[in-house]
């Protein structure tokens, strides 16, 4: 008697868990009956009919994948490496088993070939400088090919670009290059205003002789200053006046 009872315990169990599926909150069970869909039920419990129905689980949380390094050649004909990362959900659980074999390898391999495809279409410094007009592009391409399919691609960002060692030595020599006719630049410009300054001061000197003398004052008081050693005779400007009117007549 107790086997008998061990055994209709034992069978009411496995039938349990024949027709008994429990669904957590973040899946959905594609029932196929008889091999027909029959519909996407979930989350928590679904009722099964023995050796006639048959559930699929689809996961609807936010997939990250990563893209392969792939080896791509710009337009401009430089030889990079770039990889990338996707995000993507499941938005039609159906569509994403009926329509696409292995949904995760599928969206794997069309991630890669869109990837090679767009960035050879642009050159490196587009690659390297307007990153997100790239991401928007491949988030647009991914999204259109892969909607039949019941999958929504939010997100695609461009991780890695790899560059050969002489075009990074090419990138460091061009970025030193532009940062010493940065320099040039800026010192000509000191000196334009620099030399315009004294102009100016020449013009106000020229219309305002008194302005000599302040200055020669000046220069006295920055000399008794600075050297105490030095002993100087300071003789007025007029002293030397009838010279230079003599030389100029």
């Amino acid at each position: 008697m107790p086997l008998v009872i061990i055994a209709a315990i034992f069978l009411f169990f496995f039938f349990f868990t024949l027709f008994l599926r429990v669904l957590n909150e973040y899946e959905r069970g594609v029932i196929f009956r008889f091999g027909r869909v029959i519909n996407a039920k979930g989350p928590g419990i679904i009722v099964l009919i023995p050796l006639v129905d048959r559930i699929v689980k689809v996961s609807l949380r936010l997939v990250v994948l990563d893209v392969d390094p792939q080896d791509v050649i710009t337009r401009d004909n430089v030889s990079v490496k770039v990889n990338a990362v996707i995000y993507f959900r499941v938005i039609n659980p159906i569509k994403a088993i009926v329509e696409v074999e292995n949904y995760h390898y599928a969206m794997s391999q069309l991630a890669q070939t869109t990837l090679r495809s767009i960035c050879g279409q642009a050159e490196l410094d587009e690659l390297l400088s307007e990153r997100e007009k790239i991401n928007s592009k491949l988030q647009e391409i991914l999204d259109t090919h892969t909607d039949p399919w019941g999958i929504k691609v939010t997100t695609v960002e461009l991780k890695h670009i790899d560059l050969p060692q002489e075009m990074q030595r090419a990138m460091a020599r061009q970025a030193e290059a532009e940062r010493d006719r940065r320099a040039k630049v800026i010192h000509a410009e000191g000196e334009f205003q620099a030399a315009s300054k004294l102009a100016g001061a020449a013009d106000i000197i020229q219309d305002h002789p008194v302005a000599l003398q302040l200055r020669y004052l000046q220069t006295m008081l920055e000399i008794s200053s600075e050297n105490n050693t030095t002993t100087f005779f300071p003789i007025p400007i007029d002293f030397f006046r009838s010279f230079l009117d003599s030389s100029k007549k």
